[in-house]
């Protein structure tokens, strides 16, 4: 039946519709129903494939058991793995997720917060695309909302990430333990977090070896496109680099494609290593070596401070967890010593 309600319920089992609405509620015993009433009671919504309102609990309970997810992409990898994560520990807690997209555009941020919000969502787990806090800070005075993989360094919004500088420290000094000195490091957005982290690391690495003059980093976005064209570029240059740093698996795939058609091989013509990791890589040719975030540690604690936020169990004002990455060794760095 598809039309059951607590009224159809409460005529056909001879109880008042208030006692059916406490059993079905899970509040039988605050209101002291006997044992046998609420077998009754349950044992009838069974039979009709009871399911309650969800919104009209929501409406008086003022929560609606939803969480709002807003991610860059879904084609990437790294946000699509992030997503399952999340949406997986969300049901452990009752939860449902409600993903929207911004398409890695600022200007997409706000709609998609407000389409989250028209949602009641309980709160918001978000990859910020942008510049500014502004819109996630208003947020944040309506719901509880914690930011992943990015933040802002001007805001106190809480955050959960990888310590990306170290991720890119360790990927550029196993570089330079392979007898490596022009490493080329194609990078994401430079004005975000994790991306600047990720040079930094990168150029710590050489300045500690003394190799800051072969710093060379190149690209603007997190595309296949953005890895392939800065990878042609420099596989053109006289004084090619004999190994690439790829800030992410997009990068990676561009530059696997450039390389290809170049007519070179990976490891014995030139190296690489990947900050991303996936199942994937390790079934190319050669198997890449690459910076492992802790993807499901970040999307567990997401959901767990978020869950603790919503229930009032508020976090310290600076609230912000960086996680340690790990280097996984493929076979697509060639040892130059």
């Amino acid at each position: 039946m598809s039309n059951e309600t607590l009224l159809t319920i409460a005529q056909r089992t001879g109880y008042s519709i208030s006692t059916v609405s406490r059993v079905l509620s899970g509040n039988a015993k605050k209101y002291r129903i006997g044992d046998k009433t609420v077998e009754i009671i349950k044992e009838e919504a069974r039979k009709c494939h009871y399911t309650p309102s969800l919104l009209a609990k929501g409406l008086r309970n003022k929560e609606t058991n939803t969480i709002g997810l807003l991610i860059p992409s879904l084609e990437n990898y790294f946000f699509s793995n992030l997503a399952s994560t999340v949406i997986t520990e969300a049901t452990v807690f009752g939860y449902t997720v409600i993903i929207v997209c911004t398409q890695e555009k600022e200007q997409n941020e706000a709609e998609c917060l407000r389409q989250l919000m028209s949602r009641r969502v309980d709160g918001i787990v978000a990859v910020p695309s942008g510049h500014s806090p502004k819109e996630f800070e208003m947020i944040a005075e309506q719901v509880p909302i914690i930011l992943i993989d990015r933040y802002f360094e001007s805001s106190s919004l809480p955050y959960i990430c990888t310590d990306n500088y170290c991720g890119a420290l360790m990927a550029t000094e196993y570089l330079i333990n392979h007898g490596h000195k022009r490493i080329t490091c194609i990078q994401g957005p430079p004005f975000q977090t994790p991306v600047r982290e990720r040079v930094r690391g990168y150029n710590d690495a050489l300045k500690n070896a003394g190799l800051s003059e072969y710093s060379n980093v190149a690209g603007e976005d997190f595309t296949i496109q953005n890895g392939y064209i800065e990878t042609k570029l420099v596989l053109s240059y006289n004084d090619r680099p004999t190994a690439i740093l790829a800030l992410s698996n997009t990068i990676l795939l561009g530059a696997i494609k450039a390389i290809s058609e170049s007519q070179m091989k990976i490891s014995d013509d030139i190296s690489i290593i990947s900050f991303d990791n996936n199942q994937f890589l390790d079934y190319m040719t050669p198997s890449i070596t690459r910076i492992e975030q802790p993807i499901q540690e970040i999307g567990i604690l997401a959901i767990r401070t978020i869950v603790k936020r919503i229930h009032g169990n508020s976090a310290p004002e600076h609230n912000s967890i960086q996680l340690m990455p790990r280097i996984i060794v493929g076979d697509s760095v060639k040892n130059l010593k």
